[in-house]
C-alpha cells in the first residue's frame, strides 16, 4: 500500500498501479485517440480538397494538437482522471495528497505524455515507471500526481477482526492521545494480515507493536492477554470512540434547531435543555459468564481457558 497523507494527516491506503495495467489502459487510450484522428483526417482531407498545400499543413497540425494533445487533457480534466482506458483497468491518477486531480495536472501530464509516449512510442514512460517507487512516469512526477487502483479484487480487501469478546470495553479508560498514526496503521495492516504470516514471526511482530503501544499510552497491558487481542481490543476502543465522538458532534449540531423557540432564562430567547444523566450499569460480561458477576479490575486479567 502506498503510504499517502492527506492535509488533516489522514493515513490513505491507496495502491498504486502496476505498469501492465497502465500499459493497458494507455493502449486502450491510445486506439480510440488514434480512431478519433483517423475519422478527422480523412473528413478534412475531403473538406480542405480545394485549399492549397499551406492551408492543409495548419488544419493538419491543429487537428494533431487538439486530438491527440488536448482531447486526453480534457477527458482527464472532465472525468477527474479516469480516461476510457483507465475505467476499463480500474485505474484513476490522483494527486499526491490522494485529491482529484485538476486542469493544470492534466496538463502537465498530456504534454509530457506527447515526449513519453507518441514521441519515444512509450519506452521513456515505461522506463520511468520502472526505476519510480510508486510506477510514476514523468508526466506524474512534474505535475504531483499518481496512478491508482481504483478496484481491488474482493479476496484481497481485508478488514481488521473484531476483538474476543471478553476484551470488549476493557481498554475504555486507555489514553490513546500520545498514539501516532502511523503507529496505528501498522498494527491494522498486521491484524489484517495476521493469519497469513507464519506463526512465530507472528507473535514477534505483535509483540512488538504491543510494546511499542504500551510505550506510547503508558499503560500496561492486563494480565495474561496475548499481544495480538490486545492490539484487536484496543484498535476496537479507539474505533468505539470516533463512532461516539461522530455521534456526539451530530447531535451537537442538531439541539439547537431541536429546542427552538423562545424560553426564559435562555440568552437569545432559547429554551433551556435538560439533560437526564445517565448511571452505567456494572459489567456483566466477564469471561466467566455468570449473570452476577462483575467486570474484571482494570489492573489485570486472564483470557477464558
Amino acid at each position: 500500500m502506498s503510504g499517502l497523507v492527506t492535509g488533516d494527516a489522514v493515513v490513505l491506503g491507496l495502491q498504486p498501479a502496476r505498469l501492465p495495467s497502465r500499459a493497458l489502459a494507455v493502449l486502450i487510450d491510445l486506439a480510440v485517440v488514434w480512431a478519433a484522428y483517423l475519422l478527422i483526417m480523412l473528413g478534412l482531407a475531403v473538406a480542405t480538397a480545394s485549399l492549397d498545400e499551406a492551408a492543409v499543413m495548419a488544419v493538419s497540425i491543429a487537428s494533431f494538437v487538439l486530438v491527440l494533445v488536448g482531447a486526453p487533457i480534457a477527458v482527464e480534466t472532465l472525468s477527474h482522471g479516469r480516461s476510457l482506458g483507465k475505467m476499463a483497468c480500474g485505474l484513476r491518477v490522483v494527486r499526491d495528497d490522494g485529491g482529484p486531480i485538476r486542469f493544470r495536472h492534466a496538463l502537465v501530464r498530456g504534454a509530457m505524455g506527447v515526449v513519453e509516449i507518441l514521441m519515444t512510442f512509450g519506452v521513456v514512460a515505461c522506463v520511468a515507471s520502472l526505476v519510480s517507487e510508486r510506477g510514476r512516469r514523468l508526466g506524474d512526477l512534474f505535475a504531483g500526481t499518481l496512478v491508482v487502483r481504483e478496484r481491488i479484487p474482493a479476496a484481497r480487501v481485508q478488514t481488521v477482526p473484531p476483538p474476543p469478546p471478553w476484551l470488549v470495553g476493557r481498554f475504555s479508560g486507555l489514553d490513546l492521545s500520545g498514539v501516532p498514526e502511523a503507529l496505528w496503521l501498522e498494527i491494522r495492516q498486521y491484524l489484517t494480515r495476521a493469519r497469513e504470516l507464519d506463526p512465530a514471526v507472528g507473535r514477534r511482530l505483535a509483540e512488538r507493536l504491543a510494546d511499542e503501544l504500551v510505550s506510547r499510552t503508558g499503560t500496561p497491558p492486563p494480565a495474561g492477554v496475548p499481544a495480538e487481542a490486545f492490539l484487536a481490543g484496543v484498535v476496537a476502543e479507539r474505533r468505539a470512540r470516533d463512532v461516539r465522538r461522530a455521534a456526539a458532534s451530530s447531535s451537537a449540531a442538531a439541539e439547537p434547531t431541536a429546542a427552538g423557540g423562545a424560553g426564559p432564562g435562555m440568552p437569545g430567547g432559547g429554551a433551556a435543555v435538560v439533560v437526564p444523566t445517565v448511571t452505567a450499569a456494572p459489567r456483566t460480561d466477564s469471561p466467566g459468564g455468570g449473570g452476577g458477576e462483575t467486570a474484571a479490575p482494570a489492573t489485570g486479567f486472564a483470557p477464558p481457558a
